[in-house]
């Protein structure tokens, strides 16, 4: 069988429906790489003492995008080696343990991978505009990302 072109691919993607570890995971394998690391973010039951219910996200979808493509092509620029990229994100209501954001990234050693992913996290958290509503037992609260860079920049 002929093996097809393994071109590098950015698989972005912003969804209501539950994501999928394998899903996402299976985006970026490629024979030519030895490394896939991912990012899993899930909602958990508490923050700072207080029982969380679920969590509800909010994005602007079309700008979410645009800057999510932006980290993409700063991820190439900073390790040339990677090969694919994948970066989902939930939107609307996030259960306890369920996933709210997968980030997998493949390159050919695990270094260049790992540090790749952790930078798709931060910058995302920093600079993707999608809003955090944590749910709890008797009220709720927006929250912004402490690396968000333009609430930083009011104070």
């Amino acid at each position: 069988m002929e093996e097809i072109e393994d071109v590098p691919k950015d698989f972005i993607k912003l969804k209501s429906e539950k994501l999928s570890v394998d899903e996402v995971s299976e985006l970026v394998v490629s024979p030519s790489c030895g490394a896939v690391s991912l990012f899993i973010g899930t909602t958990r039951n508490n923050f700072e003492g207080r029982k969380v219910i679920r969590l509800e996200y909010e994005a602007y979808s079309s700008m979410a995008e645009t800057e999510i493509k932006k980290i993409c092509r700063d991820v190439r620029q900073k390790w040339p080696s990677v090969k694919h990229i994948a970066m989902y994100h939930r939107v609307g209501v996030v259960p306890i343990t369920e996933a709210s954001v997968i980030i997998a990234v493949s390159s050919p050693h695990r270094k260049e991978s790992l540090e790749a992913v952790t930078y798709c996290i931060d910058t995302l958290k920093a600079s993707v505009p999608i809003w955090k509503k944590e749910i709890y037992e008797d009220e709720y609260s927006w929250k912004e990302n402490k690396e968000c860079f333009w609430a930083n920049s009011e104070k």
